[in-house]
């Protein structure tokens, strides 16, 4: 059993701004239905760039379902300049924190955050740059490293916590552990 906080706990059993936003004209979407997480972001956002509504709809665990909705508390209000620098980090530490093995979940919403205001923008996300490590969770080497070096991850585990890669087949985790090793031999 996960050790959650009670913030957690009740952003999952009542979470808010749940379903289709009517009206919303930014969608962003993050995670796969493969992996057992999905999130789509609805925004609305008026004429001043300020969101002024947002809700969503998840498939995951709990973390996924407490980050999801606490991410939609967080960013109301908020221009989308102001909402672009959410970082994933600031979604947990909203909910008190998340297990270190759930904290792919709020880097889920961090990316639907900037998937829908891209789609708001007008810029659409191509192809991800880098290489393809992980084939399961469809992540590149330019993610671990980002994900290395902002986070301060040492082990392959915590790659996984983060990002989800290697948490499949586990054909990845050698190269993981490479792109880890990179990093740190650059200090």
């Amino acid at each position: 059993m996960w050790d959650y906080t009670d913030k957690v706990k009740d952003h999952f059993l009542k979470p808010r701004n749940v379903g289709e936003l009517e009206g919303a004209n930014a969608i962003g979407e993050s995670g796969s239905l493969s992996c057992g997480d999905a999130l789509k972001l609805y925004l609305k956002v008026n004429e001043n760039e300020r969101i002024v509504d947002a809700t969503f709809m998840t498939f995951g665990c709990a973390s996924a379902v407490a980050s999801s909705s606490a991410l939609t508390e967080i960013i109301k209000g908020m221009t989308l300049d102001d909402a672009a620098k959410i970082t994933n980090d600031d979604i947990s530490d909203y909910l008190g924190g998340l297990p270190k093995a759930k904290m792919h979940c709020s880097v889920m919403g961090q990316s639907a955050l900037k998937k829908a205001i891209a789609d708001y923008r007008g810029i659409q996300i191509l192809e991800k740059p880098g290489e393809i490590v992980c084939e399961c969770f469809d992540v590149t080497d330019l993610e671990i490293i980002d994900a290395v070096k902002t986070n301060g991850l040492e082990t392959t585990e915590d790659v996984t916590d983060y990002l989800k890669a290697g948490g499949g087949c586990g054909n990845c985790l050698e190269r993981i552990e490479e792109l880890i090793e990179s990093v740190k031999a650059k200090g």
